[in-house]
């Protein structure tokens, strides 16, 4: 499996024609470019991105990858990606294209919470608990209503196709996701009080509260409880869907795995110093993400190398860049590279890393 994931990077920058305002995941007012990143999740190595306009959703950019990929020669691979690129058009198109998927989806879906609202009494059955994950899961076979829109014959392909619809249930997760959803509550209630509302809030507002103003009394802010309620039965629940992976186990497993996305971009935002991108002309900007993402490929493969040797123990990534940087080399005119003294541990870094020490490197001339 693939794992497919976006990020939001900001900018001050007025020149840079794809930077808008959109949906920003640092939680920054600036407007942004938005970063796609593709992952094998065996080599733990990127080889796919691709910047677009800050105001483009992660929903509407499937269909260009799954081009790309039939260009770049993968017309048939596996994705995993979280609810952000759920549409019924996606999954329309992945089914269409024969990609086998495995996808998180919104527990507020209405045949998602019809099954919750089904299953939630036995939910938390002995026999639906798994110790290895200390959740509970259910799985069901369900049949999606797939269509496909043929414009070369001038009519629409309608037929149904078998999805593995696999739901889980974390009591940690419902008490966390129980105070979160307070704490929201909370701060819409003070700015309807304040009279400081929100743009972006105004559907939760309508949703949650019932507001009253008087010249007597001022504003007064009412809770829709029902409403409340219908948000609090899903607490604790998430879903993953998939065209191909039967057991709701390997489904988490795999599906865990894709944090190897996040923690990249983790990496490019901290470690290679792409919080912002500083930069205030187009070729600029597709320079720097092109040595960002081999940069990335470097960190990736050394990360990874670190984990499969155990190096944990000893080092962390920022520790063993720091140790072998301290190797020196000097050069001369008309002559080769000479390298300083390397420690029996270094070599051994190296080793691991299933590289050359340099000053072997240097002695091959």
């Amino acid at each position: 499996y693939w794992a497919y994931d976006s990020t939001s990077i900001s900018s001050h920058s007025e020149c840079l024609r794809q930077v808008r305002h959109g949906k920003n995941k640092d939680g920054d007012r600036l407007p942004q470019i938005n970063l796609l990143l593709l992952f094998g999740q065996k080599s733990n190595l990127p080889f796919y991105y691709r910047k677009l306009a800050g105001n483009i959703p992660d929903v509407k950019t499937l269909r260009v990858l799954m081009r790309d990929l039939d260009v770049l020669g993968y017309p048939k691979v596996k994705l995993v990606t979280d609810r952000g690129f759920y549409s019924m058009d996606n999954v329309n198109g992945l089914y269409q294209n024969h990609i086998k998927f495995l996808m998180s989806a919104s527990t507020s879906l209405s045949f998602v919470k019809k099954t919750i609202e089904t299953v939630k009494d036995t939910m938390c059955d002995w026999s639906n608990y798994n110790d290895k994950y200390d959740l509970y899961t259910y799985t069901q076979t369900m049949e999606w209503d797939y269509t496909q829109v043929r414009p070369y014959k001038g009519d629409t392909l309608k037929g149904s196709r078998r999805m593995y619809f696999h739901l889980y249930y974390n009591a940690d997760k419902a008490v966390e996701d129980g105070r979160k959803f307070n704490l929201r509550m909370t701060a819409l209630s003070e700015e309807l009080l304040s009279g400081n509302r929100k743009a972006e809030h105004e559907k939760d507002y309508g949703k949650y509260f019932e507001v009253k103003q008087t010249p007597v009394r001022g504003i007064r802010v009412k809770a829709k409880q029902t409403a409340m309620d219908h948000a609090k039965s899903r607490f604790g629940y998430f879903v993953l869907l998939s065209n191909e992976i039967k057991s709701p186990e390997m489904a988490l497993e795999i599906y865990r795995n894709k944090d190897v996305v996040e923690k990249a971009f983790g990496n490019i935002k901290e470690r290679l110093n792409c919080k912002r991108m500083l930069v205030s002309s187009d070729a600029s900007l597709e320079g720097k993400l092109f040595v960002e993402f081999i940069a990335l490929i470097y960190l990736s493969y050394i990360k990874k190398r670190m984990g499969d040797k155990n190096l944990f123990k000893h080092y962390t990534l920022q520790g063993l860049l720091d140790e072998v940087d301290m190797i020196e080399c000097f050069t001369e005119p008309g002559k080769s590279l000479f390298v300083g003294e390397v420690l029996q541990k270094q070599r051994q870094i190296y080793k691991d890393m299933d590289v050359l020490a340099p000053d072997v490197v240097a002695s091959l001339g």
